[in-house]
């Protein structure tokens, strides 16, 4: 994902209206267990706090109004603060000041071990949080682990999906192709049918997508050991594959390398100029919300596979709350995060206002399974994403200092991109600029 336009997929989420949030809670009730509470937060909440949350969620007020009426000593300040970059760098600073920070942030995984490494925020460990490890999917849990240390509650995840234009498929006689092969065969038959149409579109500036395609792939490009070892081999088996097959279309010309997020490019996928999109399942809602006439014409499918009958996938997107080490309520603010993002009530909460689970329990629920999502037809692709969530290829790390390799991907990589040239040249200049930085940041940085 990239820096300059930081998680704009997820600020674009339908959220769902506050009463109907309201109803939500209303009608679930108390959930059994007003808080997860492990050893070191109990008692936490029985004394007069207030809390300040930094978060970009939609409409999360009604949701806290539950957590505060479990626990009337407890006040919760609602912060949005901004995401990504932007927010990363309000919370460093304050941090470094000691003053003006929140008793909970909502950061992406990327950040996260940054912010591990460097002692911004609290290892959850300490307050026992590991003990809730079986209430979250691996692929989440993993995210958020680090150097032995766990430092953050996950909050939710983007399963790796390819949606696609019904209608445009139909129109040519195609299916949704189930193999990457396939895909580059129907995109070769898209461009033919109309030189103006392209299967997809490759933003040059968002490093996240790529990240994606190569954990896809079964890439391990960073890797960290201890606190100051880096590997970074952005030329391994995953990354090859990733690098010749989009090489390939970009030379050819078969996909668009185009900025998302914008205007034009939101015109095209509403016209059908884009067949396919390929994102986490959070992308639906800002589908809804941009181009709702588009409702009808989409459909969720896996992402395609490298082998015939492989169902391997990765996550696009996601975040966790953690508490910053200048948190004066550090264990009142573990015992909220636990709260959020295990309590039954308030995870399916945050599922009905636009967030893809990160809880496991909501994962094999039925009737979260089988909800048809209008965008798509009434399609029940909940189940599509559950799937993907139970398949990400495990292992993946990002790197102690992934905000600024994503700040550099559009001037390397995504130049190679831009001009259709050959992509695995742009990812060893992109290694080169992160071997550069890390080792003058003080690591040692090994592949560069």
């Amino acid at each position: 994902m990239s820096p300059t336009r930081p998680s704009r997929r997820r600020v674009l989420l339908v959220a769902a209206p506050a009463t109907a949030l309201a109803l939500t809670l209303t009608a679930c009730g108390g959930s059994g267990a007003e808080h997860p509470a492990t050893a070191s937060t109990a008692g936490a909440l029985d004394k007069a706090t207030t809390l300040t949350f930094w978060t970009w969620t939609p409409n999360l007020k009604p949701i806290v109004a539950k957590f505060e009426a479990l626990h009337p000593k407890i006040k919760i300040n609602v912060v949005n603060a901004g995401q990504g970059p932007a927010e990363y760098t309000k919370l460093q600073t304050a941090i470094k000041a000691g003053t003006g920070g929140p008793d909970i942030a909502q950061v992406e995984y990327f950040a996260l071990p940054e912010m591990a490494l460097s002692k911004d925020v609290v290892n959850l460990n300490d307050y026992n949080v590991q003990s809730l490890k079986d209430k979250f999917t691996a692929s989440a849990w993993s995210q958020v682990s680090t150097n032995g240390g766990v430092y953050g509650v996950p909050q939710d995840t983007g399963p790796l999906t390819m949606f696609y234009r019904t209608d445009v498929f139909k129109k040519l006689g195609l299916e949704a192709p189930k193999t990457w092969k396939e895909f580059a065969a129907d995109a070769a038959k898209i461009h033919a049918a109309d030189p103006t149409h392209y299967i997809t579109a490759v933003d040059p500036g968002d490093a996240g997508v790529v990240d994606s395609l190569i954990w896809q792939a079964g890439g391990k490009p960073f890797q960290t050991s201890g606190s100051t070892k880096v590997s970074v081999n952005l030329k391994d088996a995953g990354a090859t594959k990733v690098s010749s097959l989009w090489t390939s279309m970009l030379s050819k010309k078969l996909v668009d390398p185009t900025p998302i997020w914008t205007n034009e490019w939101w015109q095209g996928m509403s016209s059908g100029k884009y067949a396919t999109w390929i994102a986490g399942a959070w992308a639906p809602g800002s589908i809804a919300s941009t181009i709702p006439q588009t409702a009808g014409k989409w459909a969720a499918a896996p992402v395609p596979q490298w082998e015939a009958g492989g169902t391997a996938s990765a996550e696009n997107g996601g975040s966790s709350n953690a508490v910053p080490v200048t948190s004066k309520n550090k264990a009142a603010a573990v015992a909220f995060a636990e709260w959020l993002n295990s309590d039954p009530t308030a995870t399916k909460a945050l599922a009905d206002g636009g967030l893809f689970p990160a809880t496991s329990a909501l994962l094999k629920d039925p009737a979260f399974l089988n909800k048809k999502i209008a965008v798509l037809g009434d399609q029940q692709a909940n189940q599509v994403y559950a799937a993907s969530s139970a398949q990400v290829t495990p292992g993946w790390q990002y790197l102690p200092f992934q905000v600024y390799a994503n700040s550099v991907f559009k001037d390397t990589a995504g130049q190679s991109i831009s001009a259709g040239t050959d992509l695995s040249a742009g990812l060893t200049a992109w290694q080169k600029r992160i071997a550069d930085y890390g080792n003058r940041q003080g690591f040692t940085v090994t592949g560069g």
